[in-house]
């Protein structure tokens, strides 16, 4: 098997054939996925880097590598040995992409940076333009993708059967929803819509599939017209019940690789296109008096989720607390009697799941951080870095699940015994911002970054931070993570809203030492109404005991004990029907008053 450096040769050896001084490659998909099937995985597989997030460039003499605080640990050792330089991203001292390219690029007169325009946005190709334009003599040209001639064993794009999603689960027909997304783009000024995201054609059509790794999506495209829709997809992956379906929901069906010809022969007067999601390559296929670029209205719609969808996040949330609370109660009794890994933990946890009524399989792969493992954000074990768990210190599981009628995602840091006075002070203040933020009340309308420094004060008092978001939407069995809204410190302006699902989940992190981070996933529901207008608050989703050993009581304000107290009442209240013996007994204990 090649080495990157040896796929770098080989790389630069196409672009020299090919004019260019420059390539990028980004993380995403001709669908702007945050995680894509492995025929899309070129970003890992020219830098053998492994995460979800990150861009590569590649010079003529350079290599370098851009990602966020989750990975920059993981990044560090998966690029060790190869040329790529890490650039952590909102860190003080490294430059953008453009600063780094008119940096590496100077020497040369007339430099051309390659983009694969079915995999980069339009916006982001129109920014790179601009920014190297302001930068430089440096010009962007959309490039066929190179892999199609360097990555000889390239997996093929999937084609795994797509199937129903019963009204019972989603809630509200494919004619009602095409009904109101035609209302939002007429009052738009467009009479129809592009849909390239994954997670928004599943939604729309009331339909799963398995084509990428932990999310129920299909690879497909959507156009849907004042009149009718069609449905860029091949035809194989279609049983005959799907087929009926679409048929019954006026659906035309068209294979996947003649998008591009439908795009260009629309009929319509004017197509929308959300160019902060739509490829390049497809975004200049429709007819310039034909665009309208606006914003899509699915993701919106979608995030809200209707009184089914609800019901089925708290039906999946209480079998996902049983199989929470059956691992717990077995896994410091098999730590301390030796065997077991970090491997072995997620291996145990993802079983139990599947005991459950209703599973489809994990909402994302397991991160089981031991000790200084639990640093590293998005840590994966593998059996090269799998470590033995022992009786002491900190492990940090977050996991989740797919149900039929739901998406489960969850944080636990359980002290399997000994820990430092740091640990147990760290550990609090983590509580302590988790519980502050479910706390929150806020006005209908205000957005997760206003509300995000509720969840870190605690810790900004002490001088501690962390990078990554505190919360972000959660798919009704569908992407674990999903948007428009999240909970940070960057500016995000979409409005928090009744009937959207967002986590909770600020953590703190000591590389070479330990990670805490604590999650539930909530749903926002309203308040009250003052004379001020509407408020919204938090209802609690996840149903799983809050390890209370490396609680520091007195850092507790009598408020956060009380909620502590209620939260872990309404746990075993709603899980102990299902649960007898060792396993009721552990949660009568671990959800006893502080």
């Amino acid at each position: 098997m090649q080495t990157i450096n040896e796929r770098l040769v080989a790389l630069r050896r196409w672009m020299k054939e090919n004019a260019l001084t420059a390539l990028i490659f980004p993380s995403s998909d001709p669908h702007n996925s945050e995680y894509v099937a492995d025929h899309w995985k070129t970003r890992e597989w020219i830098s053998g880097f492994s995460g979800s997030a990150g861009t590569a460039v590649v010079t003529l003499q350079h290599a370098a590598l851009w990602t966020d605080s989750r990975y920059f640990i993981a990044a560090a050792k998966e690029l060790a040995g190869s040329e790529y330089q890490l650039m952590k991203e909102r860190m003080a001292g490294t430059p953008s992409i453009s600063e780094w390219l008119a940096s590496e690029l100077a020497e040369y007169e007339n430099p051309i940076v390659g983009v694969d325009g079915s995999v980069n946005t339009y916006a982001d190709v129109a920014d790179l333009k601009q920014s190297l334009a302001t930068k430089g003599n440096m010009l962007v040209r959309c490039t066929d993708d190179p892999m199609d001639v360097l990555w000889h064993d390239r997996p093929v794009i999937p084609n795994n059967k797509v199937c129903l999603h019963p009204l019972k689960y989603a809630g509200e027909t494919t004619e009602s929803k095409l009904c109101r997304i035609r209302e939002s783009l007429v009052k738009q000024g467009a009479d129809g819509l592009l849909v390239t995201a994954l997670d928004e054609i599943a939604w729309v059509l009331n339909l799963r599939g398995s084509d990428v790794h932990c999310n129920p999506v299909f690879v497909s495209y959507l156009l849907i017209s004042s009149n009718n829709a069609t449905l860029y997809i091949n035809r194989e992956k279609l049983p005959e019940d799907v087929c009926e379906y679409l048929s019954t929901e006026n659906i035309d069906v068209e294979e996947y690789e003649s998008v591009e010809t439908g795009l260009k022969k629309y009929t319509g007067k004017s197509l929308l296109i959300d160019v902060h999601s739509t490829n390049y390559a497809l975004s200049t296929a429709v007819d310039n008096d034909k665009i309208h670029v606006g914003t899509s209205p699915i993701p919106m719609m979608k995030a809200i989720k209707n009184k089914v969808e609800q019901d089925g996040f708290r039906a999946a949330m209480l079998r996902d607390g049983v199989a929470m609370v059956k691992f717990l109660a077995w896994m410091k009794g098999a730590v301390e009697a030796g065997g077991q890994t970090e491997i072995t933990l997620a291996d145990r946890l993802e079983a139990l799941r599947a005991e459950q009524q209703h599973f489809k399989g994990i909402s994302f792969d397991s991160i089981v951080g031991y000790e200084a493992h639990g640093a590293i954000v998005h840590y994966e074990a593998t059996p090269e870095t799998d470590i033995p768990i022992e009786p002491h210190g900190f492990v940090l599981i977050d996991s989740g699940a797919q149900y039929e009628d739901g998406t489960t995602d969850i944080t636990r840091t359980i002290a399997l015994g000994e820990l430092t006075d740091e640990q147990r002070r760290v550990y609090t203040l983590v509580l302590k911002g988790h519980i502050q933020l479910d706390l929150c009340r806020f006005p209908s309308g205000a957005c997760g970054s206003q509300i995000d420094a509720i969840a870190r004060e605690p810790m900004w008092r002490e001088g501690y931070n962390y990078l990554h978001g505190t919360g972000h939407g959660v798919g009704s069995y569908l992407n674990v993570h999903e948007g428009p809204h999240q909970v940070r410190m960057e500016w995000r302006p979409a409005p928090l809203q009744a009937g959207m699902t967002v986590t909770n989940e600020p953590g703190l992190y000591l590389e070479g030492k330990f990670g805490v981070r604590i999650e539930n996933t909530l749903l926002i529901v309203p308040a009250e109404t003052t004379a001020f207008g509407d408020f919204l608050k938090f209802e609690t989703l996840t149903l799983a005991p809050i390890d209370t050993t490396p609680i520091v009581l007195d850092l507790l304000t009598e408020e956060e004990r009380l909620w502590i107290n209620n939260y872990h009442r309404r746990v075993f209240k709603s899980l102990s029907p299902y649960l007898a013996g060792h396993e009721r007994k552990w949660l009568e204990e671990a959800t006893r008053s502080i």
